[in-house]
């Protein structure tokens, strides 16, 4: 059996790419061990997917904050 796992989901700063991906197939791998009730018979898990969606947008909103802060993007109030 293979599985996927959406590596493209987010921007990853360059030299953080493996670990973006090793954290991705971590949690995937860890949301079907803990509820394997969650996986259907054929390996797919709708419920696992929206978390590993969500997991995404997270990780994706503090890529966006971790790059900007080393640019100086921030501004003084």
């Amino acid at each position: 059996m293979v599985l996927l796992v959406k590596t493209n989901t987010s921007p990853v700063l360059p030299g953080n790419v493996h670990e973006h991906v090793r954290l991705q197939r971590q949690i995937h791998d860890a949301l079907r061990k803990e509820h394997p009730e969650w996986v259907e018979p054929h390996g797919e898990s709708s419920m696992c997917d929206s978390y590993e969606a969500r997991l995404a947008e997270q990780l994706n909103t503090f890529t966006r904050r971790e790059s900007n802060a080393g640019k100086g993007d921030f501004r003084s109030q």
